[in-house]
């Protein structure tokens, strides 16, 4: 209900418990002439009944009054009560809250019926709420790259990978690499393209053979005799490269392992090598280096990511959807998967709640103490003050039934 209704309705109970009053005063009124006028009978009982009725409408206006207000702006001792006693108030009204309601035996019959997954379940079943998830998702993860602030980053990745450079050994790396590449055998694969394009490089080039072995030839030694030699030195290399291509156990690529494998030893144990390699790892990973590798790598990495997000049909969103529509399909089929998400909130709720008990009587407290004392007791008033003004109507009646009774107990006494 609005402020304005509640307040329409409180205004309509003052109206209707001063009304009684005045009712109560016509008749004492009406009755107390009537008295003057033909003395005993019936309407003394009508005034001993408006009188005590007025008391009681008094007294009770009072007793309301003072809780919200000093009454007639008169500053009574123990009036005002709401206003004055703001901080207690809050402190109670914090401590009775988290002692009724915030205890673990009133908590627990409402968190064993959480039932989040089913919820989740029946939400996610909704291609316009998956939609919708993932169109949240993406948007929350492009604010954050914009929000992150570039230099930041770019510090944060420098630090990092100065601290990871700083440890790496390029003469273990590179002999592990090779030692890899061996035992996979995958450079016979590059052994086979090198002799593959040699071979075809030789036959393709012959005129350049030709000129080569006449340029070293003698001067006596004719033409013919100095191309039938090249087409020899052609034919032989061609042959040659063309068994090293096809041949897998060729002697030259028993000799390339051989040397590789002397090589990967070498790299791993001999001084020299590990010197030159930390002389290329300082070259190369230098401060000023790694900073602007730093740079690179996060505005790379930033474009990227925005762009990819940014796309209905990238393969980040692609993937994100996919990975909502499983989520989905286990949650509302496998019922060991709800049980685990659901006794993982029910524990996490139970554990919180009770963790920060004495937390939220505080904040009742604080935020009650904060509230203007004016602004409290007119908050109350509006919540409380409609019900109380059946205080007045019930303490007028009551009020008249009580002194018709005292007065025809002591009429009949008395006679």
């Amino acid at each position: 209900m609005e402020t304005k209704d509640k307040a329409a309705q409180l205004r309509k109970h003052k109206r209707l418990a001063t009304g009684l009053f005045l009712l109560m005063v016509a008749i004492y009124s009406m009755s107390t002439w009537m008295l003057h006028h033909q003395p005993g009978g019936w309407v003394e009982y009508i005034m001993a009944f408006s009188e005590a009725a007025m008391v009681g409408a008094l007294a009770d206006w009072f007793a309301v009054t003072a809780l919200f207000h000093h009454p007639l702006g008169i500053p009574v001792p123990h009036t005002n009560l709401i206003e004055k006693s703001k901080k207690n108030i809050g402190d109670n009204l914090g401590n009775f809250v988290t002692g009724n309601f915030l205890t673990p035996q009133s908590m627990r019959p409402y968190i064993t019926k959480l039932r989040v997954s089913s919820y989740v379940a029946d939400w996610l079943s909704s291609e316009k709420n998956k939609h919708l998830l993932l169109e949240q998702i993406t948007t929350l993860l492009r604010d954050i790259l914009r929000r992150i602030d570039d230099a930041a980053a770019t510090d944060f990745i420098t630090r990092k990978g100065a601290e990871l450079l700083g440890n790496v050994r390029l003469s273990d790396i590179t002999a592990n690499t090779l030692q890899y590449f061996i035992e996979k055998g995958d450079h016979e694969q590059l052994i086979t393209a090198l002799a593959t394009r040699i071979k075809g490089y030789i036959s393709g080039n012959k005129p350049v053979v030709q000129e080569m072995v006449k340029k070293e030839s003698y001067f006596f030694i004719p033409k013919f005799v100095d191309n039938k030699l090249a087409e020899k030195i052609t034919t032989g290399l061609v042959h040659y490269f063309e068994e090293i291509e096809n041949n897998h156990g060729h002697p030259l690529r028993a000799e390339i392992t051989a040397q590789l494998t002397q090589l990967v030893t070498s790299i791993k144990t001999d001084p020299e090598w590990a010197a030159k390699f930390e002389e290329i790892r300082s070259g190369l990973f230098n401060s000023n280096n790694v900073q602007q590798y730093a740079n690179d790598i996060w505005r790379l990495l930033k474009q990227t990511l925005l762009e990819e997000l940014g796309h209905p049909a990238s393969t980040i969103i692609l993937y994100f959807s996919g990975a909502i529509h499983e989520f989905a399909a286990d949650l509302k089929e496998d019922i060991r998967l709800q049980q685990k998400i659901d006794g993982w909130i029910r524990h996490t709720a139970y554990k919180y709640i009770l963790k920060n008990r004495e937390n939220v009587a505080t904040l009742i407290s604080n935020t009650v103490a904060n509230w203007e004392g004016r602004e409290l007791s007119n908050k109350l008033e509006l919540e409380v003050g409609k019900d109380l003004q059946f205080i007045r109507i019930n303490g007028t009646l009551v009020g008249g039934l009580i002194g018709l009774l005292i007065y025809t107990l002591t009429d009949l006494l008395s006679r």
